[in-house]
């Protein structure tokens, strides 16, 4: 894997962040405004394995402490992913390989994109449902999907670090 200055290293994983909130925030709302309109007619199926649909998580991951939900529990969800996020740039500062800061950027993005929800709407907008018939993953969005694949570089990352150093 090949190292970086620690700056270019830093801006490419806070470009990430930046791209993955501006795009997460841009299809939440594209939803959100699709949704006002009532466009959807023939429910919600878009394929034979994904529906299109709206739900607002309170919780966590996956839905997960929903039911408690309130006020109270977005800002201590958005204080908790904030101390996170302040971790994660600590750890970003420090980066010298590209694949980690792209990971980094990639869950520090996700992270900021459903606080930004949860600070605005109480909830984090959650739209994309796949299914294998009636088995239903969990709704997510694109941060979501950005803090997944910033789990599995962050993995490799390591395979690949733990490799070279061998």
């Amino acid at each position: 894997m090949t190292r970086a200055p620690r700056r270019a290293v830093f801006g490419l994983g806070l470009c990430v962040a930046a791209l993955i909130v501006v795009l997460d925030q841009l299809t939440k709302a594209a939803v959100l405004a699709f949704f006002a309109r009532g466009a959807l007619d023939d429910g919600n199926r878009v394929a034979p394995f994904f529906n299109l649909v709206l739900t607002y998580n309170r919780g966590v991951s996956f839905g997960l402490f929903n039911a408690v939900g309130g006020g109270r529990d977005a800002l201590w969800f958005s204080l908790v992913a904030g101390a996170i996020v302040a971790g994660l740039l600590w750890w970003l500062a420090h980066a010298q390989s590209p694949l980690l800061a792209v990971a980094i950027g990639l869950i520090v993005g996700g992270a900021v994109g459903n606080v930004v929800d949860r600070i605005r709407l109480g909830a984090v907008v959650d739209f994309l449902d796949f299914h294998l018939g009636s088995w239903h993953w969990p709704a997510f969005n694109l941060a979501d999907s950005a803090i997944c694949l910033g789990v599995a570089a962050m993995l490799l990352d390591g395979l690949l670090l733990q490799r070279q150093a061998s």
